[in-house]
């Protein structure tokens, strides 16, 4: 039980984390800079609930709002840039932010026990669930509810203006542009709203695992970011969800017993929807037909009633 527990945590965080990134892709950018706002949540809250002792939940919304506000100030210069420049740009930020946590070296005394991040050694008292009670159950509960509350978000903005707006720019930008539409603006609140669910994906990450370092916050993490919408398809938030799934619960956890060659497996997946399916596992003709499907099950339903 333990160890289901352990996975539906991970798929939950990881949800997130590409949720992040599945907000940005909707305007058509391609950041990395996602691992570095899940870092600067995962630190920011830490620090919070181990040296001043703050509630949970207070603590991962200010973590969350202080990536989104690197974000934010990443959003104007990194979004000015596009395709390759824009990947380097993001990357780079990631790399300050990883490398500013391996140099972070902020220890002081708590109740006779010296807390706090421990420069290359990481920051190892996140303890809040264990001292406050909390049982894993209790853990994978808050994370799924957030999970629940982000894709309830973003399918809710998808049926408003502003997701219309999004996919626009995602679309085509002179065109969006000739509409009225300032393509700044909205890049850069996407990009502030992926960081706040990568920062809050962060928190919950290093309260749940109680231990991170530079080491947790690398390339390959931001790889998965954005491999997840990519694979799932940006026509429906399921698509990134469906996608970690099959990526964690599979690949990663399935097929743990081939070591290494996981790795193999998983770029050889993206290789092969690139080309297979472009649009993604949930594209757009497959939402259609699931919605299709849903509605006349919902006829039929009314009709034998």
């Amino acid at each position: 039980m333990t160890y289901l527990l352990g996975i539906f945590q991970t798929i939950g965080v990881h949800t997130l984390l590409g949720l992040s990134a599945y907000l940005l892709l909707l305007t058509g950018q391609l950041s990395l800079a996602q691992v570095g706002f899940f870092a600067i949540g995962a630190y920011v809250s830490g620090i919070l609930t181990v040296i001043f002792s703050w509630n949970i939940f207070a603590a991962l919304i200010l973590g969350s709002l202080m990536a989104g506000f690197f974000a934010f100030l990443v959003g104007f210069p990194a979004l000015r840039v596009k395709g390759l420049m824009l990947v380097v740009a993001t990357i780079s930020f990631s790399e300050i932010v990883r490398l500013f946590f391996f140099n972070l070296s902020w220890r002081v005394n708590v109740n006779g026990v010296e807390v706090g991040p421990d420069s290359t050694q990481g920051f190892r008292e996140i303890r809040y669930f264990a001292a406050n009670g909390w049982e894993q159950i209790h853990i994978v509960g808050l994370i799924w509810f957030v999970v629940m509350v982000v894709m309830l978000a973003l399918w809710w903005l998808d049926q408003v203006r502003a997701g219309a707006v999004l996919r626009a720019v995602g679309t085509d930008e002179l065109a969006a542009q000739s509409s009225g539409i300032n393509l700044t603006m909205v890049k850069v609140a996407a990009m502030t709203g992926g960081g706040v669910i990568a920062g809050i994906g962060g928190g919950l990450f290093a309260h749940s695992t109680t231990y991170v370092d530079h080491h947790t916050f690398v390339i390959l993490l931001a790889t998965f970011a954005v491999s997840y919408p990519i694979i799932g398809g940006l026509r429906s938030v399921m698509g990134t969800l469906l996608a970690v799934i099959f990526i964690q619960g599979f690949i990663i956890e399935g097929l743990r017993f081939m070591g290494d060659y996981r790795n193999l497996i998983f770029g050889l997946l993206i290789i092969l929807v690139m080309n297979m399916r472009p649009q993604g596992l949930l594209d757009g003709h497959l939402v259609a037909d699931m919605r299709k499907l849903l509605l006349r099950l919902t006829k039929g339903d009314k009709a034998d009633a």
